[in-house]
């Protein structure tokens, strides 16, 4: 949970757009699981206590532990408590309390949905949520079809309403990973659109409600000194990194299912590329934005075989060390294959053949126990013309570098040259740099809560939709049927502590390119 730092910080004057979600009852399903008490619980506390949740708001776990009402409200609240980085407001914790109740019952248990339908009644009444549902489906991805079909069996999906009635609304948030190659993905998208309608579906990638990401958008658009330049003309390539030092954390079994493209490159990362290549939306509502994107995930055509050959690395980690400490391979995780050949790495080359980006490559690259943790988009422009400088020690200046960061130094920084102080001109590269948390004085609110509460206020801008899944999915899908027809590497093939396999830098050294220095 986030901390709020106190600083009178005139840069926040005209920040405060106070946004308050209607009356509802929120159903969790899988509610006794880790994303329940790690994230949701204490972002819907988080939320109680910026008072952006009407008292009207209540939460219903749904899971098969046997639980009263007193109980499960005793482990949110000692959840919320332990969440807290700051002093417990005991106060907004005991009225976040009241309104939380608990159903238990196996996901396929028609009984179960006619006491969640019972206690959701009762809710209403008690407390004026007046028929608002958010059915939230914090459950392993094989339980969502059960759940969905039984939600309509039982009559708790209100289709035809969109809460501008009497009645109220409904809508239904799906984690990740919605489904595992494309047609996996159709045949989910298909049973839930016949049960819900698309502008009740939010399909929840966390990654777009970090507050950095949702800067790129503003960066771009908001100044024209760099919308000017975000084109082919000015840029010479983009790179994105996500890093994590840590490895699978004893989740080997859905990590072999999974591995590195479908964990990381599926969802977050070509979310984040759509952002940093789409077009200028008309308006910042879900349809516009959410339009633009997928435009940029149709721009990048599905890879043959030899283009998977050429522009894919795959890796997998072996022993090593992290900050001194000595780990283990992949190989040797809990309940991870001796002889697995599951990617915790892979390096990619993408193309987005349109006409503001032809011919620009996007250098995609994720990892398991790399060096660091950090997420980054680094956009290098084409270099200056050196004539001035080629007879000095300047002759080699490197070219400008505009670095996003998400994680976990949230942030802009540019590079560029200026002149050395002294006789004579030479010129050496430095660094501009800001920081969301100095300038904005308090540090960014968890993802989960901006989500939730635009979930609750009907704002899908930052969910994906349909033909946007879909879109990412049909990319991917050409890596994974590409790498079927090729020999598996010889895994593992990089170090634990080091940058990834030689071969995620041959990718770019082949293009007279290297990977930024994190």
């Amino acid at each position: 949970m986030r901390a709020l730092l106190a600083i009178d910080n005139p840069l926040r004057e005209g920040l405060h757009a106070e946004l308050v979600a209607e009356p509802c009852v929120v159903v969790i399903f899988g509610a006794t699981g880790d994303l329940t008490h790690r994230k949701l619980l204490p972002a819907l506390y988080d939320l109680a206590v910026d008072q952006r949740l009407p008292a009207g708001v209540s939460v219903v776990g749904f899971a098969r532990r046997p639980l009263s009402d007193e109980q499960f409200r005793g482990d949110a609240i000692r959840t919320v408590r332990e969440a807290c980085v700051e002093a417990f407001e005991a106060s907004a914790a005991d009225g976040f309390a009241r309104g939380i109740r608990y159903v238990q019952a196996s996901f396929d248990d028609p009984a179960g949905y006619a006491e969640l339908g019972r206690v959701c009644a009762e809710l209403d009444r008690e407390r004026g949520s007046r028929g608002n549902r958010l059915y939230y489906l914090a459950t392993a991805p094989t339980a969502y079809a059960t759940i969905i079909d039984r939600l309509s069996a039982t009559g708790l999906v209100e289709r035809d309403r969109d809460g501008s009635g009497p009645g109220g609304w409904t809508r239904i948030v799906i984690e990740k990973p919605f489904g595992h190659d494309l047609a996996s993905a159709q045949a989910l998208n298909e049973k839930v659109g016949a049960v819900f309608r698309e502008d009740q579906v939010y399909r929840i990638d966390h990654y777009l409600g970090k507050e950095t990401v949702q800067n790129i958008l503003a960066f771009r658009c908001a100044n024209g000194v760099f919308e000017s330049v975000w084109n082919r003309e000015h840029i010479d390539h983009v790179q994105l990194t996500v890093a994590e030092s840590i490895g699978v954390e004893g989740r080997g079994p859905y990590y072999e299912e999974s591995g590195a493209l479908r964990d990381m490159v599926a969802n977050h990362m070509l979310q984040v590329l759509s952002l940093v290549a789409m077009e200028p939306p008309v308006a910042l509502d879900a349809t516009a934005v959410r339009d633009e994107k997928v435009k940029v995930l149709r721009a990048i055509h599905p890879l043959n075989p030899a283009e998977v050959a050429r522009r894919t690395v795959r890796g997998q980690y072996g022993p090593g060390a992290i900050g001194g400490e000595p780990v283990p391979g992949y190989r040797q995780e809990p309940r991870v294959s001796p002889d697995s050949k599951t990617e915790t790495f892979v390096a990619l080359k993408l193309l987005v053949d349109n006409w503001r980006w032809a011919g620009v490559p996007f250098y995609l690259r994720h990892g398991k126990r790399l060096p660091k943790r950090s997420t980054e988009i680094a956009i290098q422009f084409k270099p200056a013309p050196q004539l001035l400088f080629e007879q000095s020690d300047s002759a080699a200046l490197e070219p400008n570098v505009l670095v996003l960061r998400v994680q976990p130094n949230d942030g802009i920084a540019l590079r560029f040259g200026a002149k050395v102080p002294g006789p004579g001109m030479h010129v050496r590269s430095v660094m501009m740099d800001f920081g969301f948390g100095s300038a904005f004085g308090k540090a960014a609110a968890d993802a989960y809560e901006r989500l939730l509460l635009d979930a609750m206020q009907g704002d899908a801008s930052l969910f994906t939709r349909r033909d946007e899944t879909e879109a990412a999915w049909r990319i991917v899908t050409s890596i994974l049927e590409g790498w079927r027809h090729q020999p598996p590497p010889a895994f593992p093939n990089y170090e634990a502590g080091t940058w990834g396999p030689k071969e995620a830098h041959d990718l770019l050294a082949r293009d007279g390119r290297s990977w930024a220095k994190l």
